[in-house]
């Protein structure tokens, strides 16, 4: 299991706000800063970490989503805080109950909300 993970970001300013409302849908609160640093947490762990930095190299996280309601809730909160479409929500391939949604935040990261319908595994 991963305790926590950091993401560079170029303008923290604009990197939070996009993060408070896109993640909020998935039960996640901007609970810690440190300077250019902002920590959120999932109602568990400050697990999901944006600080920023001089060189950002575009990477993919996916955070996982307890419905299909909540992927529809991040991509329209993310899309409606700035982020740029990469995948509708909907099922995809990888999986077959695998329902998702992807983003590209400010920086061109590519953001994931993942929710795993079991009742379509057979």
């Amino acid at each position: 299991m991963i305790a926590h993970t950091t993401l560079h970001v170029s303008d923290y300013t604009k990197s939070k706000a996009f993060y408070v409302q896109a993640l909020a849908p998935l039960g996640y609160r901007n609970n810690m800063e440190f300077g250019e640093a902002a920590g959120f947490n999932d109602g568990k762990n400050t697990d999901f970490w944006i600080e920023r930095e001089d060189t950002v190299v575009p990477t993919h996280l996916a955070f996982e989503a307890n419905s299909r309601k909540e992927v529809e809730a991040f991509y329209k909160a993310a899309l409606n805080a700035g982020a740029t479409d990469n995948g509708a929500p909907g099922y995809r391939d990888y999986w077959p109950g695998y329902y998702a949604a992807f983003v590209y935040d400010p920086d061109g990261h590519n953001i994931e909300a993942v929710w795993y319908d079991y009742g379509k595994v057979s």
